[in-house]
């Protein structure tokens, strides 16, 4: 009787423990699905700020090598993505797209070592090239004159006819000026959450498409 009771304690207790794991993972779910929820709505009400059509996009591979900084995402050709058209996610803007497949879009991030990304200070219109760091931004060139601060927003410029114009890009967090050199020594921090996003926008914009056009015409003439 003693061991038939034992035996029914340890397949009941083995019974629970599984049952216990099933909730614990479902309850993981939901935990999962909100926070999807939490950025997927971020990213709907900054869409809003966005003048230009957009697509939302979702990050669905990495470069495994550490000094690329490149991503790939669910959206391609068949979704009328084309190189060049830019990427942001709630926070700013997080890169552009560089190669395209009927699926799927490679984008290369701002923080690339082969990344430029032409920027204006939002205080004074101070316009400059943002280059990639691996994690961080750089301004090439700034004179030692300019008024440049501590915690200036860097927005897009609309230079290069490739990101359109105010969109939030980094924020500066160092100022260095070397008596010398004749240019300061700038770094700024991304503002978008490179490292953490999953859910972006593609912007579409007039000027991007028609430069991805004549971009097109150019390389079929070589």
């Amino acid at each position: 009787m003693l061991l038939s009771s034992h035996s029914e304690l340890v397949e009941e207790n083995a019974r629970l423990s599984a049952h216990n794991l099933i909730l614990k993972q479902r309850l993981q779910k939901m935990a999962s699905l909100y926070a999807q929820n939490v950025r997927l709505r971020e990213l709907l009400n900054s869409s809003q700020l966005v003048d230009d059509e957009v697509l939302v996009a979702e990050l669905i591979g990495i470069d495994p090598d550490p000094q690329i900084r490149q991503v790939l995402i669910n959206k391609g050709d068949l979704e009328k993505v084309y190189p060049g058209q830019p990427l942001l996610d709630a926070s700013g803007v997080m890169g552009q797209v560089v190669q395209t497949t009927p699926l799927t879009s490679r984008v290369i991030l701002i923080t690339d070592k082969n990344s430029r990304t032409p920027v204006q200070v939002n205080r004074n219109g101070f316009r400059a090239i943002a280059a990639g760091m691996g994690g961080e931004l750089e301004l090439l060139h700034v004179p030692g004159t300019t008024d440049i601060k501590v915690g200036d927003l860097l927005v897009t410029s609309g230079m290069g006819q490739r990101f359109p114009v105010g969109y939030p890009v980094a924020e500066v967090v160092e100022v260095v000026e070397d008596p010398g050199q004749p240019f300061l020594s700038i770094r700024a921090r991304p503002l978008a959450r490179l490292n953490h996003s999953r859910l972006v926008m593609l912007v579409f914009t007039t000027e991007g498409e028609i430069f991805a056009q004549e971009l097109k015409v150019t390389e079929g003439q070589q």
